[in-house]
This record gives structure tokens, sequence and C-alpha cells, in this order.
């Protein structure tokens, strides 16, 4: 993985610095509330229902094994002792001291971390593949990729003060596992027919409010130009985006407004001053980057261990494990491991300090000392021998690591919601926490399969809603907290936008509504059918019409004794 430079360390030491001369000149009262707010936004730090919360940048999902120790000390020393990967592969603490946040930029910097440009109107984390290096399906490795527009967009002078945040992903495999469309720029690695490798780029996507997928602007650039063809889109979007209204402001308003050919045009017209110029982008420098993430040292491994498959027949809990949590690696031998954050009971994309301890001593045992976060908040071991597989699993059960979910029902993307969220309309671990209890059986959810369930606590989804299969959207109601279901998004190569079945439900109802779309789809799949499968085939409405049956029976029921009557939506 990328290591510092001297470069790269004075530069975060002297942030560090800075900002910790900003906040002592706040605590002295020289710096008012609303002259801080604009430099700890700089530096991650927002303050949120309950207190201060800071977001850690974890570029590209990528961490040392070192790295995620200092996390979970931070986590034990300053917060509660848990950490929240989020859908950006990045972490969150959410109950630290304002006073203290300097001493945790401080202890960042030690071990190459930071928390620059994880909030505010600039380019936040690029996102990638968190399988990147080891999946057979891909073209080359996007990391170097990835660090390349981390250097380029850190402290980038044109683009600190863009007209809203703007999100960056990149994908290089065959099936897109980082949502690139569902971003301000999507990247798709490709090489042309003379081996030369470039982009397709994709531009105004985006979830929240307004939720679009990104559109087609260029099918082949060249990689020499990536910098200055992303410059020229950043400079059409930071001239005319708007600045007036926070909810029209993100690049996906704008393409909407021009078109894609207008919006094109402008591109290119911009482009034609920087093509060819300083950005553009030498072998050598490609090169250099792609050296700090050579491949490990693998060794040379028969393609199957009989003691592995040996153990696949003897052992069920295993083998349920390794069909969900384990997946293919393009080197024989070895294998790439999710740990799964969805433990019932467990907050989805929660770690405690004492996991984080057990995943770093993992990634140091088994994996070349190093992890990735991934954009469905798990964390993924990718370098694991066939024949190591039944120690870690053994291990990471002891630590609840090791529930076999993954892509299943319970396998959830959720935000923090209202418990801690200032901007959530509704609480969304709740939901999470029900829907865990409901499904409780990995006999059933085994036997539906393959389906995907997000949950965002407000429109800002964070929570990725609109791209799952079955999305939970936290809305409020007269001050009451209600749920409008979506259905029939998807992520991947075919990605959609889901749509919404009808009037929102009260927390009560959800797993229930939830039950009763997914007896829709058990009553009418096909062979080998997912549940997005069928429904593209019979439509929309047999879901729905399940949803809203029986609801006025649902809602005469009590709730709970702590809450009101509910009144119709």
């Amino acid at each position: 993985m990328y290591r510092y430079d001297t470069t790269d360390q004075r530069i975060i030491d002297e942030r560090v610095a800075q900002y910790r001369d900003q906040m002592a000149r706040h605590l002295a009262g020289e710096l008012s509330v609303d002259e801080l707010r604009p430099l700890r936004l700089q530096n991650g730090l927002y303050i949120q229902r309950h207190g201060p919360m800071l977001r850690i940048a974890i570029p590209y999902g990528m961490l040392a094994a070192a790295q995620l120790r200092k996390l979970a000390e931070i986590s034990r020393r300053y917060d509660r002792g848990v950490g929240h990967f989020t859908t950006r592969q990045n972490m969150q603490l959410n109950w630290p001291q304002l006073e203290e946040t300097p001493d945790i930029l401080g202890e960042l910097a030690s071990v190459e971390m930071h928390a620059v440009q994880t909030s505010g109107n600039c380019v936040r984390n690029i996102t990638t593949d968190h399988f990147a290096g080891c999946a057979p399906d891909e073209i080359t490795d996007p990391r170097p990729y990835c660090e390349l527009l981390r250097q380029w967009s850190t402290f980038h002078p044109e683009f600190a003060y863009l007209p809203r945040k703007f999100k960056i992903a990149v994908n290089a495999a065959a099936d897109d596992r980082a949502v690139i469309r569902a971003h301000d720029i999507g990247l798709g690695l490709v090489i042309d027919d003379t081996g030369e490798i470039g982009f397709r780029v994709f531009v105004g996507g985006g979830l929240g409010r307004t939720p679009i997928l990104g559109k087609l602007i260029r099918e082949f650039l060249p990689r020499r130009h990536l910098l200055s063809y992303l410059d020229a889109i950043l400079r059409v979007y930071n001239r005319y985006g708007r600045r007036d209204n926070m909810y029209k402001a993100r690049i996906k308003i704008l393409v909407q407004a021009l078109g894609i050919e207008e919006f094109a045009r402008q591109v290119d017209a911009e482009w034609a001053y920087l093509q060819d110029g300083p950005t553009t982008v030498p072998d050598a420098e490609f090169a250099r980057i792609a050296h700090h993430f050579a491949p490990p040292p693998w060794e040379t491994l028969p393609a199957e261990d009989s003691a592995h498959a040996a153990r696949l027949s003897s052992d069920k809990a295993f083998a349920n494990w390794v069909k969900r949590c384990v997946h293919v690696h393009k080197t024989p031998g070895y294998a790439a491991v999710t740990l799964s954050l969805k433990a019932p009971g467990v907050a989805p994309g929660d770690i405690t300090d004492a996991q984080m301890l057990a995943v770093a001593d993992l990634a140091d045992r088994f994996s070349f000392g190093e992890l990735r976060v991934t954009h469905e908040q798990n964390v993924v071991l990718a370098d694991i021998r066939q024949r190591d597989l039944y120690e870690v699993w053994q291990i990471a059960r002891s630590h609840r690591l090791a529930t076999a979910n993954i892509g299943l029902l319970t396998d959830m993307i959720c935000c923090p919601g209202g418990d801690l969220c200032a901007l959530a309309n509704a609480r969304s671990i709740p939901i999470a926490d029900a829907v865990q209890q409901k499904f409780d059986d990995l006999d059933y959810l085994y036997d539906i399969g393959d389906i995907s369930l997000n949950i965002s606590g407000c429109m800002n989804s964070c929570g990725h809603h609109h791209v799952a299969n079955i999305g939970i959207l936290g809305v409020d109601k007269n001050n009451e907290e209600w749920y409008q279901i979506t259905v029939g998004g998807q992520q991947g190569n075919a990605a959609t936008i889901g749509k919404v079945i009808g009037p929102s439900f009260y927390a009560q109802e959800v797993p229930l509504v939830i039950e009763a779309l997914i007896d829709v789809y058990r009553e009418n799949r096909g062979d080998s059918e997912r549940f997005i499968d069928t429904l593209q085939r019979i439509g929309i409405e047999p879901f729905k019409a399940r949803a809203y049956a029986g609801r006025d029976r649902r809602r005469v029921a009590k709730v709970d004794s702590n809450e009101k009557e509910l009144v119709n939506a």
C-alpha cells in the first residue's frame, strides 16, 4: 500500500499544528463558533445531535494493521471504544470531545492518517473496489489511479470551495463493485485495441434528494490525460454550479440542466486549454505510484487445498461461512475473506476496539498486514491462504466477525440515523435491529438468497437506499418517524434507482412489510432467480399490493407503551 514520503508527512504534520492552534484560539474565545466552523470542517469535524463527530479518511478503503491498531487505541482513549465504517470507506468517531480533537489528529498523523477533506465542499475520499489487486475479473489494479487522484485532489487550490461536496469512484473490474454511476464522477478502467489503458468517464451521478445515475461523457480517455480532463470537468462545475441553493448545488443538477451534450461541449472547450499541459501524467509517474501496490509475496500453492476441502465436507457451519464470506482470488491457493460487521444486535458498520485489534492481528498473521474497508460497511482480508481459512474463521467467530450473511438480507447498509446524526429525520439503527431480529434465521436467509437492503435516516441517502433491492428511507411526518419503502434498486453494471411503492409506514410495520415483499418473491420466483430478477420480470404491482394488504389491521395494533397512537399516513 502507499506509504508517505517526507513531503506527505510534513504536510499532514503542519495541518495538525495549524488546527491545534485554531482550536486553542477557539477555546480561548478568540475564534467564534461560526469562525471555527469552516476550519473544523476542513479537518473532518462535525457537530452532530449529541456533540462532535470526527470522520477519519481511509483512502480507497486501504488500511495497514498498524493503522487499525491506532484507530482502536484512539477509539478507546478518546471515544467510547467503537468506530463506525461508512459507505465511503472511512471511519467515524461519534463521541470525541471537541478540545481533544487536535490530539486525535496528532495520533493519526503518527501512522500516516488524517481527516482532511472528509467533509466540506471539496473532493472527498476516492473510493474503489474492495477486492482491488486480488480480484480475478479486474483489468488492472485500480489503486494506483486512486492514489494519483488522492494526491491531485488533496489541497487542490481551485477546488477547496466547490458549490457542493464532490465524490469520485474508480472501478477496474468486469463487475462494478464501486457503484461508479452513483458518483459525481465515475471512472471505469478499460483497455483499447492497441493495449492502451484509459477510462470510460461518467459524470453527474449521485443519490440524495434527487437520485440520478451518471451519464457517459467520454468513451475512452487515455490515462495520461486523466488529471487535465478532471480539472476541466471541475472547472465547469465550479464556474456554473449553483451556489444559491444547496439542494440544487451538486454537479448532477448542472448536468441535467445543460444536458450531457452541452455539458460535454463546455468541458471539451475548457480541456482545450489544459490538454497536454503540466498535468499530463507521464508513464514514469504511473510506474512510481504503482510500485507502492506491487503484489505481496504470494506463495506457489495448489489451486485446491486438500485439508480445506475436508473441512468443507465435515463442518456445515464453516462451509456456510465459506459460501457467503470467502471469495475467489486471482492467485491459486488464496482467497479473499469478508469479515461481517452485521452480527445480530450490532449497528451495521460498527466495530469495537477489541474487534479492531483482532482484525489487525488477523491481517498481520494471515494477510500481509493489510485490510480493506468495503462500501457495504464490512472488512476484507484480501490474501488468505486456503489452508488458513479454518483458523481465520475460528478466530473471527470468537470475536463476532464471522456472521455468514454477506450478500443476504441482514448484510444491511445503514447510516447512523437519528440516534446520532443532526440531519436525520428518523432513526435507522432501531430499524436495522428490528430487521435483524425478524430474520435471524440463516436457513431462511439462504433460501431467499442474494438481496440487498439499505437504510437511510434522511434524504441525504448516506445509507444508499436508492440502489438497494429494498430501500428504507426515514421521513418526518408531524414530528413522527415514518419509513418510505423503495424496491428495484441495484448496484453493479446494471445499476438502477429504486421506485417508491407508496405511502410510508410506521416503524413497527417495516419488518412486516419486508416479509410481505419477500413472500411475493418466494411465491413467484423462477429457477435461479434472485429477488431483483423476479421483481423486474413481474413488475412492482404485486409487491406493492402485498405490502399494503392488511395495513389497516396493522395500524390498529397497539404500539410500544412509550409511543402514542399514530394516525394514518
